[in-house]
């Protein structure tokens, strides 16, 4: 009698589980920092780590102190580690000095990790400038534009342009075909700020780069 009673109960225990709500546990996510203090013209680098692939994008929002922050970041989430190297270096003007926190959210789940942007002496070329290259590279841009441009964006410490661009000069500017090479370089990521400023300035010292326009317009 006493078999009989458990063989029922246990099929009334499978009954009533067919019928109840399933409850899964939602993938776990986290954020692995490459390290929490960065200065000016440093790349945030880090990983975002989960528990399982649902298919769903990781969505990343970076804040600051203030509240203020990026707009939605979708990363696709392919391994259960997925390394998220950032393209664009942290610029003066653009992100203020202080505490920093990265948002992840991915199939329900949410995580949260920070950083500090400290004080440095590190100066970068802004990310605008890349634009301007490339259009130089497509010939989209004169040479007296560009080397315009650096004067009005790159900080003078970094690359000094020591004459005034004007109307009247700005078309005689020359630079050398062969100074493409190194340009193509730095978009690429495969010279440093640094080297590339040191290169420009060697260039403008050497008068390599030059304007036709007048001794006092002479780079």
């Amino acid at each position: 009698m006493k078999a009989k009673t458990s063989s029922l109960a246990i099929i009334f225990i499978i009954v009533i589980s067919a019928f109840l709500p399933q409850v899964h546990a939602e993938p776990a996510v986290s954020i692995i920092m490459e390290k929490t203090t960065y200065q000016y013209c440093e790349k945030l680098f880090y990983t975002i780590k989960v528990s399982e692939i649902t298919g769903d994008p990781a969505i990343i929002h970076i804040r600051d102190e203030t509240g203020k922050g990026s707009s939605a970041i979708p990363i696709a989430i392919k391994e259960l580690e997925n390394p998220v190297p950032s393209l664009i270096p942290f610029e003066a003007e653009i992100f203020p000095l202080g505490k920093y926190f990265l948002d992840v959210e991915y199939s329900g789940s949410e995580y949260t990790a920070e950083f500090n942007l400290v004080d440095s002496e590190n100066i970068c070329i802004p990310e605008v400038i890349k634009q301007f290259l490339i259009e130089w590279l497509n010939e989209k841009m004169p040479d007296g534009y560009l080397i315009d441009a650096f004067q009005k964006y790159i900080d003078p410490k970094l690359i000094e342009i020591p004459f005034e661009i004007n109307d009247e000069n700005i078309l005689e500017i020359d630079i050398p075909d062969w100074v493409k090479n190194v340009a193509y370089w730095w978009v690429q990521g495969m010279v440093s700020d640094n080297d590339f400023a040191q290169m420009t300035n060697y260039l403008i010292d050497e008068k390599i780069i030059s304007s036709h326009v007048g001794i006092e317009n002479e780079i």
